[in-house]
């Protein structure tokens, strides 16, 4: 099981490199590594087990968070209803996903966004686009799938997609003007 102690930080130099692509068929190490990131993603957004094990909540996690240069990372997304239950679920274990195609429309998460490798808060909107279609291998359909995401699975997915190349979600905030709206963006909740 994967716990925080698992997980590498900013200050590691790994989490600035690149990640390489994972060959195909999927080995059994590999594709167990991408099911301990789904369940270290689903403990974290258990009450019971993120307080048992000290886990901070999260949506996705990337390989290289853990310290493997692949290119694989685990979502876990989930959306509620009106009176807080559960509507939908978005579960993937991705390998070589890749962006497609894209939007122009920016959009951006009201609150900013956080990281299980970012251990300090960063205030600041981090542009993204509103809408991306991702492809990619996926463990639980075990086929090539296409997701066309919008809003915050959309976010999510960049967020991910963007460890591949070491990249950080600060790297993307305006540093003079951190919470200076972005015109015409599509604002999640």
């Amino acid at each position: 099981m994967l716990l925080m102690k698992d997980i590498i930080d900013d200050h590691h130099p790994l989490i600035r490199e690149i990640s390489k692509p994972v060959e195909m068929p999927l080995s059994q190490e590999d594709e167990q590594l991408l099911r301990d990131m789904h369940e270290f993603l689903v403990n974290s957004q258990d009450e019971e087990m993120s307080e048992k094990y000290q886990i901070r909540p999260a949506v996705g996690i990337a390989a290289v968070q853990v310290g493997v240069l692949k290119r694989m990372c685990a979502i876990h997304v989930l959306t509620y209803d009106d009176e807080g239950n559960i509507k939908k679920t978005d579960d993937y274990g991705l390998v070589n996903p890749k962006i497609v195609a894209y939007t122009e429309k920016k959009s951006y998460l009201k609150d900013g966004e956080g990281c299980l490798s970012v251990n300090d808060d960063v205030d600041g909107y981090v542009p993204r686009y509103a809408k991306v279609t991702v492809k990619g291998y996926d463990i639980f359909q075990k086929q090539d799938i296409t997701i066309v995401a919008r809003g915050f699975l959309s976010i999510c997915l960049q967020h991910e997609l963007d460890h591949f190349d070491g990249k950080l979600f600060y790297d993307h905030i305006d540093k003079e003007h951190p919470k200076a709206p972005i015109p015409n963006a599509m604002v999640v909740e």
